[in-house]
């Protein structure tokens, strides 16, 4: 068998295997961080938490497959190594901006949220204030 096959069989398990570990790793401990994004509604961080994780697989399986292709043949062990190490090193450097990427979106709407909560008065106007003329 050629070793350049051998690279991309090595490539698609191990980069499809990251993806899944990622995404299911996100998705199990973002879950709770999302809910308080979104004040405690948890069917809504259900819904969000699953449709960012579709979203991820949807790029990163993407990007995987667009980024199999080889620029030269694989000759050697050595040569099988080194493809490898480039291209799934590109793949867990693609995992990791996407996965900041999403914690600092949802901590930019976690700020709002915050901000939004801090403006409203603990209780409710109970009446108006008479002003006193500047004459009197």
């Amino acid at each position: 068998m050629d070793l350049t096959v051998v690279a991309y069989v090595a490539y698609l398990l191990i980069s499809v295997a990251l993806t899944v570990w990622v995404a299911r790793t996100l998705s199990r401990n973002g879950r709770i961080f999302i809910a308080s994004v979104l004040r405690g509604d948890e069917k809504l961080a259900d819904a969000v938490n699953h449709l960012l994780v579709v979203g991820f697989y949807l790029v990163n399986l993407g990007f995987v497959a667009l980024y199999l292709k080889a620029a030269d043949a694989v000759e050697n062990a050595r040569g099988l190594f080194e493809a490898l190490s480039v291209k799934l090193g590109v793949v867990l450097l693609v995992l990791g901006v996407m996965h900041l990427g999403n914690v600092w979106v949802l901590n930019k709407i976690r700020r709002r949220s915050l901000m939004e909560r801090e403006q409203l008065p603990p209780v409710p106007p109970q009446g108006w204030t008479t002003t006193v003329p500047a004459g009197a």
